[in-house]
């Protein structure tokens, strides 16, 4: 169950910000954001070493892209294809609103269930597939979460009906200033709602070998303001133990 934090506020100077935390099992090899593929040398992507796909991706057009599993389809299916392939495939576009209505038509049995943010500084979505439908909404303007489950969907998510309303009560990273103080704090909090499992946390660690394994922030500049260039800091471990690095353009 991975975490994707979205705050869309367009007209701003940075009307993009996103915070994500990976969870994943402990010993799954992975790189860090880089250009690690030949042919797509517009990418810059973090790399599972085992599927070869990615769990967050950010093109030179300033797509980003990421993929979560949904509830019940943690892990791969030798019949299906790896879910790491769909934000490579996202950002193969140049435009948000192109690459979620091309990820829509996707076969959904191919695939094992997942959600996707699909995002640029000017829409942002939301592409789900239940394993039957894959449909794609809008992300509203705002600040959104999303987990396992739908979108900002407190009833079904313990993480977020516990600490949805924190990131929206807290201050916002101001990433012109370099600060990014209290979202790194609130991706490595380790606080949930009373008899919340493993799962109701934002930073996991369990006795079986899953947790959260790295963490990224994301800003992207108003393309107006070509004085600002888009931001990725990256913590590979997880947010409580690790430093965040800038992640190379």
């Amino acid at each position: 169950m991975c975490t994707v934090i979205i705050l869309r506020r367009p007209g701003h100077d940075w009307p993009l910000v996103i915070g994500a935390n990976r969870d994943e099992m402990l010993n799954r090899p992975a790189l860090a954001p880089a250009r690690h593929w030949s042919d797509r040398d517009h990418v810059v992507a973090g790399q599972d070493e085992l599927a070869g796909g990615t769990w967050l991706a950010m093109n030179d057009d300033r797509i980003i892209a990421a993929v979560l599993n949904r509830q019940g389809s943690l892990g791969p299916d030798a019949a299906k294809r790896s879910r790491g392939e769909l934000p490579l495939e996202a950002v193969d576009h140049a435009e948000a609103g192109e690459a979620a209505k091309a990820l829509s038509m996707l076969e959904p049995s191919s695939y094992r269930t997942f959600n996707m943010v699909i995002a640029d500084g000017v829409q942002a979505f939301w592409v789900k597939s239940d394993g039957v439908h894959v449909t794609a909404a809008t992300i509203p303007e705002g600040l959104s979460m999303i987990t396992a489950s739908d979108l900002n969907d407190t009833t079904g998510s313990a993480r977020m009906r516990h600490h949805l309303d924190r990131f929206r009560r807290a201050p916002f990273p101001d990433p012109g200033l370099g600060d990014w103080d209290t979202w790194k704090a609130l991706l490595a909090s380790k606080d949930a709602e009373p008899g919340a499992d493993h799962g109701g946390a934002m930073n996991i660690t369990t006795d079986f070998g899953f947790g959260t394994v790295s963490s990224s922030l994301i800003a992207l500049p108003n393309l107006d303001r070509s004085n600002l260039k888009p931001q990725w800091l990256y913590c590979a471990g997880p947010p409580d133990a690790g430093a965040y690095e800038p992640v190379a353009p």
